[in-house]
């Protein structure tokens, strides 16, 4: 749960600064954030957890 909110806030943030510095318009980010809907509450949602899950525990493993 942790990693969720923690992974949700990061995007927050990056649509946040793409949208005024990067040029994003703020309809595009509503259109992503549509699809990220319309992904969660697909049959793929589980694959795509498991990825992040799994893309999250690499990151972690890193040693800088």
């Amino acid at each position: 749960m942790a990693m969720n909110v923690s992974a949700a806030v990061l995007m927050l943030v990056i649509v946040v600064v793409m949208v005024r510095r990067a040029g994003l318009k703020l309809s595009h980010a509503i259109v992503c954030a549509l699809l990220g809907f319309y992904l969660a509450s697909s049959s793929i949602a589980p694959s795509i957890t498991q990825v992040t899950s799994n893309l999250a525990g690499m990151i972690n493993g890193l040693k800088l």
